[in-house]
């Protein structure tokens, strides 16, 4: 198959985050980046219970994968990292800019895709996606960057659907108990107007070492009691009994 064919992934995502979603995540944005403590994924896990962010990124160089309204790299910055944030979404980066000028904070967001930075080898001391290319770029081509990316010792982490998720979830309505797709062969969901990529926990490990990382950590996030109603996609009655999603730590070997 050719580059074109294997990247068509990344201009159907770039229309859906244009055209779609850019819209409603005006009101989203500024309510993540006024939080005093970060917050992640679907039930807001607080950053005291999961510790995503290594333990002192004062002057670190960061970057956030598909960081969309970046507010992830808003939280970076206001612990003293030096973030960047790259998205194939104008439109998002454009929601980014409005918010470092509300906020008061300001870092280089570039448009771009994470499977191709155009920054230098052995640059950033963290990198990180919280839904972003962890969800909608091709692993076998975000990875691999993001390791180039990385000085040795660097931290890779991620946040994603989990593969049982991306099992149970049919074509339309929420994640149900009744398998919908196998395992195997698991990797790109498309999705209609836009596309996902969710690799089985053996393929990932075996990409992560491939490409130098020694995993730390993998964290299946359990749904809180009190948590809301819920998701189109999944309830919290589901994800109360099953990962429906999940964050992997590693470190660059070396």
């Amino acid at each position: 198959m050719g580059d074109d064919a294997l990247s068509n992934h990344l201009e159907q995502n770039r229309r859906y985050w244009d055209d779609e979603a850019a819209a409603w995540h005006g009101p989203l944005a500024r309510d993540h980046w006024s939080q005093a403590e970060p917050r992640w994924g679907l039930w807001a896990t607080p950053e005291s219970q999961v510790s995503v962010l290594p333990g002192d990124v004062s002057g670190m160089n960061t970057i956030e994968l598909g960081c969309g309204t970046a507010y992830v790299s808003a939280w970076l910055a206001r612990a003293g990292a030096r973030p960047v944030g790259i998205d194939v979404s104008e439109k998002q980066l454009a929601t980014a800019r409005a918010m470092q000028g509300e906020f008061g904070i300001d870092f280089p967001l570039v448009l771009g895709n994470a499977e191709k930075v155009p920054y230098e080898d052995n640059t950033f001391g963290l990198a990180i996606s919280e839904y972003g290319a962890s969800l909608w770029c091709d692993p076998y081509r975000w990875i691999p960057e993001a390791a180039r990316l990385l000085v040795p010792g660097g931290r890779l982490v991620f946040m994603r659907y989990s593969p049982l998720f991306a099992m149970c979830v049919p074509s339309e309505g929420p994640a149900s108990t009744n398998l919908s797709r196998g395992q195997f062969g698991l990797t790109r969901l498309d999705q209609g107007n836009h596309v996902q990529f969710i690799l089985p926990h053996g393929e990932m490990l075996r990409l992560l070492r491939s490409c130098g990382f020694v995993v730390e950590d993998l964290i299946e996030i359990q749904a809180p009691q009190t948590a809301h109603e819920g998701y189109a996609e999944v309830s919290a009655g589901w994800a109360r009994q099953w990962p429906s999603e999940e964050i992997w730590k590693a470190r660059l070997a070396g």
